[in-house]
Order: C-alpha cells, then sequence, then structure tokens
C-alpha cells in the first residue's frame, strides 16, 4: 500500500463522515463510536448494493439460482449444472 492509497483512504474517510454528519447534522460520537457506528454503517449500505448487484448478474449468468423458501425470503443456490463453468472461473481468477 503506497502513499496514495492512504491519501485515498483518509480522503474516503472524511467523505463518509461528512456525508453522515449531513444526513445526521445532531450527531456526536467519540473516535470508536465513530467507527464503528458512522463508518460501518456506511460501509454496510455500500457493501449491501453491491452485494444485490452481484447476486443479480450470477443468476442472470446461470451461475446461482433463486428460490424462496417457506418464509417467502429468496435464497442464492449453486447452479450444479455450471460447477465445471464456476470451477474453471475460479481457477482462472487465481492465476
Amino acid at each position: 500500500m503506497g502513499p496514495g492509497n492512504c491519501t485515498t483512504e483518509k480522503s474516503e474517510i472524511a467523505r463518509d463522515v461528512l456525508s453522515y454528519l449531513i444526513d445526521n447534522p445532531d450527531a456526536q460520537d467519540t473516535l470508536e463510536g465513530i467507527i464503528e457506528w458512522w463508518l460501518l454503517e456506511r460501509k454496510i449500505e455500500s457493501r449491501t448494493t453491491n452485494v444485490k448487484e452481484a447476486l443479480a448478474e450470477l443468476v442472470t449468468t446461470g451461475m446461482i439460482l433463486e428460490r424462496k423458501g417457506t418464509d417467502l425470503r429468496v435464497r442464492y443456490v449453486i447452479n450444479s449444472s455450471k460447477l465445471d463453468e464456476i470451477r474453471g472461473l475460479l481457477t482462472a481468477g487465481t492465476r
């Protein structure tokens, strides 16, 4: 990790803190609280969006299948008919 990465990460953190404060103008917290609640919350929101998009893409390509459970929540399972293709993709990604 070079010095440029550190600056980029600091800028991203600063933006996340300011964004949180814009959305919650009365907020105040300790360093630990900011890390645990403000920044973690933003990271989870961002990751949730990315995970949804990745799952949608995997479903579209047929790599995984959607199944509704008895509670009507969607569950994702591997498409066993694509196992060889998936293994090939994973192997290619590690080279």
